[in-house]
């Protein structure tokens, strides 16, 4: 009896398969609508969600290049502010920031010195490590070297310079080294360089670390540390959070508000943007296998109450339709899903010039949310098909 009930159930299930695929390939033309509307929406949905989980990892490697997105500075009135950070608290401080993520950091000096008997500012820096952080300053012959100086564009056009030309400088708080008297005459230097960047950079004299020390008879601590963390917003403000906890250190940290702003908004408008356009997606998608599936259930209607004259039961005919729409969605989540993929990867090579990874969480959540919204969108065509009078459609025919 055992045999008799699974033979049953081997040939039931044998001819579910078979009315299933036969009525799929004997209407080519409607099923590949259902395929196409399926493959349309889970192309979009793919693309958009690959775009909008890469793009926020790579604006931030984007915004890298514009320069410090993290400065450290020590803290007004603190025991340490009058001779700056010194460098094992620079070391210190870059260890607990690369400890969270990856980061570039460069080191500034100020002194106020004396260039035509005029004020102005001058920066010790190390060149290699500030030419790394800030990628888009413009610079116009070199960088900085000793004897050589780097002058901002709106500094150099208001005293004059060009790149070759001489330009001596005073330090007149102390003792110069090159002169031996207080606020001596100075060193001669030459500008290596003009650089433009559009802001406060433009009115100070970049100079090398070692030639500012000889400048001033002095060595002392950095009065800026800036980091170019590659981070996120929240994980930036977590580490400057975790410097500021220790107060013991006589530094503060503090995010770049343009920077993180700008990541901020730009993230947000682009997560907005994508739950937009998927809402649309999935309506249209909803609709197109839902008018498809109401088109099949139509054609078909003589043959679903022929079918339940000769005993069919509204129950199977009715997973036998929701088993058709799943496999659309299936062939179409899958087609869908490679195609999307594809579209994203194009899209990130062309806009950030790096490749995108394939996410198989999100193919795989593509793929069912296809069948799923194929599944929902055949409900009403299912229910119209399994209520069919099959004594009313015989009468007709």
């Amino acid at each position: 009896m055992a045999a008799d009930r699974h033979k049953s159930h081997m040939t039931n299930t044998r001819m579910f398969l078979t009315m299933l695929f036969g009525a799929v390939f004997r209407r080519r033309g409607r099923a590949l609508m259902a395929v196409v509307a399926s493959l349309v929406g889970a192309a979009t949905l793919f693309c958009l969600a690959a775009v909008c989980i890469e793009a926020p990892r790579q604006i931030n490697q984007e915004m890298r290049s514009y320069g410090a997105n993290l400065v450290v500075s020590p803290i007004q009135g603190g025991n340490r502010s009058g001779s700056g950070i010194e460098q094992g608290m620079v070391d210190h401080t870059t260890h607990m920031v690369t400890a969270k993520a990856p980061a570039k950091y460069a080191t500034y000096r100020y002194e106020t010195v004396q260039v035509n008997a005029g004020a102005r500012v001058m920066a010790g820096i190390h060149p290699d490590q500030v030419r790394q952080l800030n990628r888009h300053w413009s610079v116009e012959g070199a960088w900085p070297k000793p004897g050589s100086v780097m002058v901002g564009r709106d500094l150099a056009d208001s005293l004059g310079l060009t790149t070759g030309k001489p330009i001596t400088i005073g330090y007149p708080a102390g003792q110069s080294t090159f002169t031996g008297k207080a606020g001596g005459q100075g060193r001669d230097f030459r500008v290596g360089g003009i650089v433009d960047t559009g802001g406060p950079e433009d009115r100070i004299i970049y100079a090398d670390l070692s030639d500012l020390e000889l400048l001033t008879g002095a060595k002392r601590g950095t009065d800026v540390i800036e980091y170019s963390v590659n981070t996120m917003t929240s994980g930036l403000k977590a580490i400057a959070a975790s410097i500021n906890d220790m107060t013991s250190m006589g530094v503060k940290a503090r995010p770049v508000a343009r920077i993180t702003a700008g990541d901020s908004h730009t993230i947000a408008m682009l997560q907005s943007l994508f739950w937009l356009v998927s809402v649309v997606v999935l309506v249209l998608t909803f609709v197109g296998v839902g008018t498809t599936m109401a088109s099949i259930v139509s054609q078909r209607r003589s043959e679903i109450g022929l079918r339940k004259a000769l005993g069919a039961s509204s129950r199977g005919i009715a997973m036998e339709f929701l088993a058709e729409s799943a496999c659309y969605g299936l062939a179409g989540g899958l087609i869908g899903t490679a195609l999307g993929y594809g579209f994203a990867r194009l899209l990130c090579l062309s806009v950030f010039q790096r490749p995108l990874g394939f996410n198989w969480w999100l193919a795989l959540g593509t793929v069912l949310l296809s069948v799923a919204i194929s599944m929902i969108a055949s409900i009403r065509p299912v229910l119209r098909a399994s209520r069919i009078d099959p004594a009313l459609v015989l009468r007709e025919e």
